[in-house]
């Protein structure tokens, strides 16, 4: 029967029920920060509308074709801007990321891909229907009209056959069957959809007329979406590149398939208290450039001397191609750095009690977060889950923080019981035990996961189920 090892245990008593939180500000002004977000994005589309509207668009809807006219532009506008939205949420903007987190964001990303797709090909329709009903054609030679006579117009119709690739692709059906790169290549289209799609809201009609609010905040919601993502997906990577100066310094072995890739490098303070947030790598070698890897920290970066040079660590699995190559980098590869991503960190926490629970690679961004993230001893738990004591990666490591900053640490070890969804091993499971049995005090602590992503999500629901609150969960995912 498997017994879970308890280590570190509290070296003083646990605060009282009434104490301070002392994340409890924190918290809120994240939440307010949410808020404000939330309204801005909605705000950009009522405002697109409300402007275009106010600009004489309102009289559209004074006949029938008008109508439907009208309706296209509005929903023209509409599909446009949740586009430019989802573009916000991809490129990393720090305050989106400080506030949603890295996962969360990308969530929204894939849902709103979908409306705005419809409300283009609604805009395409509509407008087919209502200039056509104007002109005594119907709605397929009216497109066809529009194609020979109108400039710009193929322009759309290839942005609009750009976004349906783009979704479609999207779909975890389809997606799961091709490799990161083709995907993340077929998404660049996006950029290509947005460029194409411009030139004809411009060019035709009286929609964005010189002179018009309408014209002037669309150009602005363009170009500073465009400034958004030059800077934090090309300009911020190539200043943290040339700033930290990284080269692997060695890689060691940890289990089998299993490496600790050491980098040195400078001023990488700036990176220490990222916890367990993670990092976009591109290992600058034959083959393996071109690669990004997201990786969180093992461990904090330490600093060696008085002129910022220091060295860091990631501890990465074989789980392909790309990540099996790792093992054989040479010292001196120079590495590319984008991030620190996602809420992983010490900014999501909520209360002061922590519950940290990690399975097989998912356990080396706990051991980074472990060692930043405050607490009083014995306000932390720190799960550890695998097969066997081989796949508790830096089970040592972890021991002696547990010991260091009085944490009650617990090894699970052992395969799940077949048929019974569960993240316990079989004889924690049949016992009865619960995430509740290892950590009493879930339902007021922060609780974070990291693992494989079906594992995770019994580990998410069995929190659930013990109280815990969904701005308490915090857990990062290894699928894209």
């Amino acid at each position: 029967m498997n017994t879970p090892l308890l280590a570190g245990r509290p070296a003083v008593p646990r605060r009282a029920p009434g104490a301070v939180n002392s994340f409890r500000g924190q918290h809120r002004r994240r939440l307010l920060t949410a808020d404000l977000l939330t309204v801005f994005f909605w705000a950009t589309l009522a405002l697109a509308v409300a402007l275009w509207l106010a600009d004489g668009g309102a009289a559209g809807f004074s006949t029938l074709a008008g109508s439907f006219t009208a309706l296209g532009i509005t929903a023209g506008l509409a599909g446009m801007d949740l586009v430019l939205c989802m573009l916000l949420l991809a490129a990393r903007v720090p305050v989106v990321d400080r506030t949603m987190g890295h996962d969360r964001a990308l969530e929204v990303h894939r849902k709103l891909g979908k409306p705005a797709l419809y409300l283009l090909l609604a805009h395409g329709v509509l407008i087919a229907i209502g200039y056509g009903m104007a002109e005594g054609l119907d709605p397929v030679s009216e497109l066809v009209a529009l194609w020979v006579l109108v400039p710009d117009m193929w322009l759309a119709v290839v942005a609009i056959g750009l976004f349906i690739a783009v979704v479609v692709t999207s779909l975890v059906a389809v997606r799961r069957r091709f490799p990161y790169e083709f995907w993340y290549a077929v998404h660049l289209l996006t950029y290509a959809a947005v460029l194409a799609a411009l030139p004809h809201q411009f060019s035709v009609g009286a929609l964005f007329a010189e002179g018009t609010w309408q014209r002037l905040y669309w150009l602005a919601l363009c170009i500073a979406t465009g400034a958004a993502l030059l800077y934090c997906r090309v300009a911020q990577p190539l200043l943290a590149t040339f700033r930290h100066q990284l080269t692997v310094s060695r890689v060691v072995p940890v289990a089998p398939g299993v490496v600790s890739i050491e980098m040195s490098g400078l001023h990488l303070d700036r990176l220490a208290g990222s916890g367990g947030r993670f990092f976009i790598w591109r290992f600058l070698a034959p083959g393996l450039w071109w690669h990004p890897h997201p990786f969180s920290l093992s461990a904090e970066p330490v600093t060696f001397d008085a002129g910022g040079r220091g060295s860091l660590r990631v501890t990465v699995r074989n789980l392909g191609r790309g990540s099996a190559q790792l093992a054989s980098l040479r010292r001196g590869t120079k590495v590319a750095v984008e991030g620190p991503y996602g809420l992983f960190s010490t900014a999501a926490r909520s209360r002061n009690q922590v519950v940290m629970i990690g399975a097989g690679i998912g356990i080396t961004p706990l051991r980074a977060l472990l060692e930043s993230t405050p607490f009083q001893p014995g306000n932390a738990t720190v799960i550890l889950r695998g097969h066997g004591e081989a796949e508790l990666y830096l089970g040592t490591e972890i021991l002696e923080l547990c010991r260091r900053r009085g944490a009650t640490l617990f090894h699970l070890t052992g395969s799940r019981p077949a048929g019974v969804q569960t993240w316990l091993p079989e004889s924690a499971s049949r016992a009865g035990h619960r995430l509740a049995s290892y950590a009493p005090q879930v339902a007021d602590a922060d609780v974070y996961i990291c693992g494989p992503a079906a594992w995770a999500r019994s580990v998410i629901h069995d929190a659930r189920t013990a109280g815990v609150r969904e701005d308490q969960l915090h857990c990062e995912r290894f699928d894209w």
